[in-house]
């Protein structure tokens, strides 16, 4: 192992001092499905009803009593049966009754035929195919018992979801509160994006990637700027920052040469778990506890920035709100195209676009340069070419593992 990289944190033990901390949030509120989308149920979700409610064809037919079916006999229609049109009347012995897809079955149906395989005739239909007790009938309660759980604590409701919930009629659902989450960037170098650069002067891309971030997983976003480099303004910031917010995020002020008051002040305010990572990019990243909010510190490097906030903070929000479901997608396998450059000491996240090649097998191949400013490759990517930590350089034919982006990186 190289010296420089001998005393980092491995990503994975990152996970497990940050994960094993935390406490996920209680508070709750009841919302209308209709403000629901994103939030995350505070609770199980039991349905009212039994689904269906009631037995009801399965196909368009006739629905028939057993001992009256036979060969080649004629059997008159009594009468039909819609969805949301139930046939009432009396249903004579020896006759059918015309149902459609989703209506009723009669009292003392046991059978539904569907019309292919009945045949008209005067006076009636002959069923031309044998007839099995309780064919084409969805029974009440066959997909969802009333009472029974359709949905855990911790789930994000969706397109998935919420039209589940609104086939029960369940109107409202108790979700968690938004997780609040404070953010701000750090330098004097920084400036508002859409405001004109002075002399020496960057856009702050770092926040607003990561408000756009926190805003697709669902957070209050609690904006506090631009700190420049002063540290009166800075614990300033940390306070009000920590009195607000259940998660406090900076940008910047976490690297070789600036780290100095930044670790002091968070030892004065709270504690630090871990301060330097050994991944690329994104090394200088710092987690902690303030005084009544966790804190994450992100590189000041845009792709830094951008691949800690999805590895870490992700999570960190996820284990927080209860959620059940991994956010990171399983990694893969697949095969480089090309030759991939490597230095050991570092488990590394190259941005990278895979597909499947012409033997059905998937590939992967690089976006390009892969510096840490270079924010342009994850606007290319896919996914994250994921190399050991004790791996060099990759060459074309080699296997890697890759690790798609989910929605949080997807566009």
């Amino acid at each position: 192992m190289e010296p420089f990289t001998a005393g980092l944190i491995s990503l994975e033990d990152a996970q497990q001092k940050m994960l094993a901390q935390l406490t996920p949030i209680t508070d709750s509120l009841q919302v209308s499905l209709f403000e629901a989308a994103g939030r995350i149920t505070a609770q199980p979700v039991l349905s009212p009803l039994d689904v269906p409610p009631f037995d009801n064809a399965a196909m368009d037919g006739y629905a028939v009593r057993l001992a009256d079916v036979a060969p080649d006999r004629v059997l008159p229609v009594a009468g039909k049966a819609f969805a949301g049109g139930p046939f009432n009347g009396e249903w004579p012995l020896g006759t059918v009754i015309r149902i459609m897809t989703g209506a009723p079955v009669p009292a003392g149906c046991e059978a539904v035929v569907m019309q292919e395989e009945t045949e008209q005739r005067d006076g009636g239909i002959v069923i031309t195919a044998p007839v099995n007790a309780g064919q084409h009938i969805r029974r009440s309660g066959e997909d969802i018992q009333a009472g029974k759980q359709v949905l855990d604590a911790g789930v994000r409701l969706g397109a998935a979801e919420l039209p589940l919930l609104a086939s029960l009629g369940i109107a409202q659902v108790s979700v968690l509160r938004k997780l609040r989450v404070a953010i701000f960037s750090t330098g004097d170098e920084l400036q508002a994006v859409g405001q004109p650069l002075a002399a020496g002067q960057i856009y702050d891309t770092n926040r607003f990637t990561v408000s756009l971030m926190l805003n697709r997983l669902g957070c209050e976003v609690i904006d506090l700027g631009v700190i420049g480099d002063d540290p009166v303004a800075l614990r300033q910031a940390f306070s009000e920052a920590d009195r607000q917010a259940d998660v406090v995020i900076s940008t910047g002020g976490v690297s070789v040469g600036e780290a100095d008051f930044t670790k002091a002040m968070l030892e004065e305010l709270g504690a630090i778990t871990f301060w330097k990572l050994a991944i690329k990019p994104g090394k200088p990243f710092a987690f902690g506890r303030l005084a009544n909010s966790w804190f994450c510190g992100l590189p000041g490097n845009p792709v830094s920035a951008a691949v800690t906030f999805y590895q870490l903070v992700q999570p960190l929000l996820g284990t927080l709100t209860g959620q059940q479901a991994p956010l990171i997608p399983a990694r893969l396998r697949a095969r480089a195209t090309q030759r991939l450059k490597k230095s050991p000491g570092r488990l590394d996240f190259q941005r990278g676009i895979f597909s499947r090649g012409a033997d059905g097998m998937l590939e992967v191949r690089s976006t390009g340069a892969q510096g840490s400013h270079v924010f342009s490759s994850f606007a290319l990517a896919n996914c994250f070419i994921v190399l050991e930590r004790e791996r060099g350089n990759v060459e074309a034919g080699e296997w890697v593992d890759v690790e798609p982006f989910n929605s949080l990186l997807e566009g």
